[in-house]
């Protein structure tokens, strides 16, 4: 491994948030400085490297990885990735509690009464699955995105790997629910100014998160988390009819500030929250 003097890394955070107990994120935008001997996890970690290139030895794949490759490592399995050559190494990772990851398999079609199974392949070149772990984990880390946005980026990212990269899941085309998608519908209407959870969701419908996010959108054409953002926003503009402040308005519709109900109103109306108001007369 070619190594280079005074090498330093940037400062490398962990991402965690109290209401997703069961995902954790790390950035690391220059690993030169990095040494990992052979470890485990004890959960589920899929990463992208997204500069530099590192040895990666997981099992009986050993290997150099570049950007574009996605890492995908197993609990408990023994590996270590370190840095090669003289550019930044960097990469993003997210750890997943396994029974969480579990739970979604068997709504994907895994045997209910089997613990959590593993991947064969550790690595992947697909550019479909690097470029949604892309948007996936911004997602995680952004500060303007709450927990049900979040949770569903996540269903979706696993989902999708899974439908990739595991072929014994059975075909996960949504069938006809429409009835229970229609209470998801109405359950995120009616509480559409609170902190709505997936599980709440999830619940009222009767449907499994992995279901319910790939049906509702193809019922709706959105998923639950913008219908929820769509809904805010319809309740803000019947409040800025009324001629109510729009920092008071944003926060009373469930948004985090009034920027963030500044982007979804611009994005959904094609017109600012003050645009709208001073139409009124």
């Amino acid at each position: 491994m070619s190594r280079t003097a005074n090498r330093s890394a940037v400062p490398s955070p962990f991402w965690r948030d109290t209401a997703l107990p069961f995902i954790e994120a790390r950035t690391v935008d220059d690993g030169r400085a990095i040494c990992y001997a052979k470890h485990t996890h004890d959960t589920f970690s899929v990463g992208a490297i997204v500069g530099g290139t590192s040895t990666y030895v997981n099992g009986a794949t050993n290997a150099h990885v570049g950007c574009g490759v996605l890492v995908i490592i197993d609990p408990e399995q023994v590996h270590a990735c370190n840095p090669y050559g003289a550019d930044a190494w960097a990469y993003r990772m997210v750890y997943v509690d396994v029974p969480w990851l579990a739970r979604l398999q068997h709504a994907l079609g895994r045997d209910p009464n089997c613990d959590f199974h593993g991947f064969s392949p550790k690595l992947t070149e697909r550019g479909d699955l690097f470029a949604q772990f892309g948007g996936f984990y911004r997602t995680l880390v952004s500060p303007g995105i709450d927990a049900l946005g979040k949770e569903s980026a996540a269903v979706e990212f696993f989902t999708a790997l899974h439908g990739a990269l595991d072929r014994e899941l059975p075909d996960p085309r949504p069938g006809d629910d429409n009835a229970k998608l229609a209470r998801a519908a109405d359950y995120i209407a009616a509480h559409c100014r609170e902190a709505v959870t997936l599980d709440a969701i999830c619940a009222a419908a009767d449907l499994s998160p992995s279901y319910l996010i790939r049906a509702f959108n193809a019922r709706y054409g959105m998923t639950p988390h913008a219908f929820l953002i769509d809904r805010r926003v319809q309740y803000g503009r019947t409040e800025l009819r009324r001629g109510r402040p729009i920092a008071e308005v944003a926060l009373d519709a469930g948004f985090a500030d009034q920027a963030h109900f500044q982007r979804a109103f611009r994005r959904i109306a094609a017109a600012t929250p003050g645009q709208y108001r001073g139409a009124m007369r």
